[in-house]
C-alpha cells in the first residue's frame, strides 16, 4: 500500500503549531498532508473513530487505540513540572475534593487519566467540559473545582483561582518519571517507511523551528486565538523540550508506565498484554535485528 494522502490532525496550542510548522509548510514530501487543526479532545474522539491517518492525542487516549496505531519517537509534550492542576476557589481537603463536583478537559485526555490516578479510593464522576470553560466554571460555581491544561496554568493566579493540586508533580513523585501528556501517533495502516518519513519530518519541523522562531510566529500566533506573546513563548518552552525532539528509553519508559496504569484502573483494557510494539522506535528495532539474522 502507498499512501498518496494521509490526514494529520494537530492542536491549535503553541506548542502544536511551533512543532509543526516547518513539515506543514514543505513541498518536498512524498506524499500531501491534509492538516486538522483542532482541539486535543476533538482529536481524541476523531482517532477513536478511526478518522485520522497521523494525530496529536492525549497519551491516555494513545493507549487506548495502540491496537491501531504506534507511538512516534518525534513529537510528544512530555516533561516535568508541566503537569495538569486542580484547581477551585479555594484550596480543598482531600475529603472535600471527594465530595466535589470536578471539570476535566475531555473524558479521554491524560488529565482525566491523572484524576482518576490521584482519586483512587474515591468514586468520583468528573464533568467533562472545553479546557478554556473550565476557568470561569469555577469561578460562577457552576463547578466545586476543575483540572486545568494549556495556558491556565500560568494564568490562573490572575483569575483568582486556588491551586489545589500539581497532578505533575504528584506524578513525578510517585513514579520519579516525567509525565506524558501527548504525543503523536500514526496508524499501523500506513506503510513503515512512510510513518518513518513523517516521524523524521517531526525531528526536522522541531529543529527548523528551534533555529527560526521567527518563521514559526504568526503560524503560531494565529491559532493561539487571544493568547498573549509572552504566554504563547512560555507554553512553547515548557511544552517542547528534548522529548519532544526524542522520547528516548526514559520518554518511552515513562509513557508504558502510564499506558500499565491506565490498564490497571480500566481505562483502556486493550492495552494490558498487547502484543505488538507500541513504539515506532521499537518497530524499528526489530527489523534491525531480523536484518541482522539473515
Amino acid at each position: 500500500m502507498e499512501a498518496s494522502e494521509i490526514s494529520l490532525g494537530i492542536s491549535p496550542c503553541p506548542n502544536d503549531t511551533f512543532i509543526f510548522y516547518h513539515l506543514l509548510h514543505r513541498k518536498d514530501l512524498p506524499f500531501k498532508l491534509n492538516p486538522v487543526i483542532a482541539d486535543v479532545e476533538e482529536l481524541n474522539a476523531m482517532v477513536l473513530e478511526g478518522r485520522l491517518d497521523v494525530s496529536k492525542v492525549s497519551y491516555a487516549l494513545a493507549a487506548r487505540v495502540s491496537h491501531r496505531y504506534l507511538v512516534l519517537e518525534s513529537g510528544s509534550a512530555l516533561g516535568r513540572g508541566c503537569g495538569p492542576l486542580i484547581l477551585g476557589r479555594k484550596r480543598l481537603s482531600r475529603k472535600e475534593l471527594e465530595n466535589s463536583v470536578i471539570a476535566i478537559p475531555g473524558a479521554n485526555t491524560t488529565a482525566a487519566l491523572l484524576l482518576r490516578l490521584y482519586m483512587s479510593s474515591a468514586a468520583i464522576e468528573p464533568v467533562p467540559m472545553l479546557f478554556s470553560r473550565i476557568p470561569d466554571a469555577i469561578l460562577k460555581g457552576e463547578v466545586d473545582a476543575g483540572v486545568v491544561i494549556h495556558e491556565t496554568r500560568f494564568t490562573y493566579r490572575e483569575r483568582g483561582l486556588v491551586c489545589t493540586e500539581d497532578l505533575g508533580a504528584w506524578w513525578e513523585k510517585n513514579t520519579g518519571m516525567p509525565l506524558p501528556l501527548g504525543g503523536i501517533i500514526a496508524g499501523r495502516h500506513l506503510p513503515a517507511h512512510i510513518i518513518s518519513e513523517i516521524d523524521r519530518g517531526i525531528g526536522e519541523s522541531i529543529e527548523f523551528a528551534t533555529e527560526h522562531p521567527g518563521d514559526t510566529a504568526d503560524f503560531v500566533r494565529i491559532h493561539a486565538q487571544e493568547m498573549s506573546q509572552g504566554i504563547q513563548r512560555r507554553h512553547i518552552d515548557l511544552y517542547v523540550n528534548e522529548f519532544s525532539l526524542a522520547l528516548g528509553r526514559e520518554g518511552r519508559a515513562a509513557v508504558r508506565k502510564l499506558f500499565g496504569l491506565a490498564a490497571e484502573t480500566g481505562f483502556c483494557p486493550q492495552v494490558s498484554g498487547h502484543p505488538e510494539p507500541l513504539f515506532l522506535n521499537e518497530v524499528k528495532g526489530r527489523e534491525r535485528q531480523e536484518e541482522n539474522g539473515k
